[in-house]
């Protein structure tokens, strides 16, 4: 049977009819060598949220992982017949299987939770992209190579280049390719305020439980925390929110013990 791709409610309900598969796999570029800011963060973020949900996957890392997803967005689960990209697509189609983090909250805690994780996406998530790919330094010293390490010249320069041009598309249309360094960082810092003072003294953002949020939030923060960057004034600003560095770790330490991946290297560019 063909892959299907996920893209509205109606594929979503399709899936809900069938029992997760015990061979689930979630593609991604390779992790030391080539994957970037963003695409690290939304792939922790996939990770930790089924973990949270207790279902087993398989991480499975390809050098084309990009161009293998069929919205090119990553990363991406293929679950049974069907190709699941991107998070909120995952929630939803775990969801209609039955399974679901947020059932303890009410309605205005759903909206308020949705509120945040726009918030983490919109500022950490363009900041991710924007330091990557606007920044000189990290461009040339980190994002070109890593980007390009799994191609052959002059392959790895015009991928890279069509890149970086798809990115300062995407930038200028939200508005962000006008603003320095020092606003970026700024954004960042008023962004993991907003998060610290939400999450308090708790592990967990809402009710004590887990929800979409607390992997949306991991998957930014460890990243920011871990990526080796020729400034470090990222990682900075998140280490000046040490509850958001103590709920990374709780939950590091929490779900990433558990036996419920499996990780995996193959050049092919199939599922198989």
């Amino acid at each position: 049977m063909p892959s299907v791709l996920l893209t509205d409610s109606i594929s979503l309900e399709l899936g809900a009819l069938e029992p997760w598969p015990s061979d689930v796999k979630l593609y991604q570029p390779y992790e030391v060598e080539q994957i970037l800011l963003q695409d690290q963060a939304n792939s922790l973020a996939v990770q930790v949220f089924l973990r949270m949900c207790g279902l087993e996957f398989q991480v499975e890392m390809r050098s084309n992982a990009e161009h293998m997803s069929p919205s090119g967005k990553l990363p991406f689960i293929k679950c049974g017949a069907f190709v699941v990209a991107d998070l909120d697509p995952v929630v939803s189609f775990v969801s209609n299987k039955g399974i679901n983090l947020t059932d303890h909250l009410d309605a205005a805690q759903k909206a308020d939770m949705r509120a945040y994780m726009s918030l983490a996406n919109n500022i950490l998530g363009n900041a991710e992209l924007y330091i990557s790919w606007c920044d000189e330094t990290v461009l040339n010293e980190v994002t070109g190579p890593r980007y390009g390490s799994v191609y052959s010249w002059p392959l790895n320069t015009l991928l890279t280049w069509r890149k970086q041009k798809q990115v300062a598309k995407k930038l200028t249309a939200l508005g962000w390719i006008t603003k320095t360094l020092d606003e970026v960082y700024e954004d960042v810092d008023h962004c993991c305020n907003a998060l610290s003072e939400r999450l308090g003294n708790h592990l967990y953002f809402f009710n004590d439980r887990c929800t979409e949020l607390d992997a949306v939030v991991f998957g930014h923060v460890f990243t920011l925390l871990t990526t080796p960057l020729p400034d470090n004034r990222l990682a900075s600003i998140v280490r000046s929110y040490p509850n958001l560095v103590e709920a990374c770790q709780f939950l590091e330490k929490t779900y990433f013990q558990k036996p419920t991946a499996k990780t995996t290297d193959d050049d092919s560019d199939n599922f198989d």
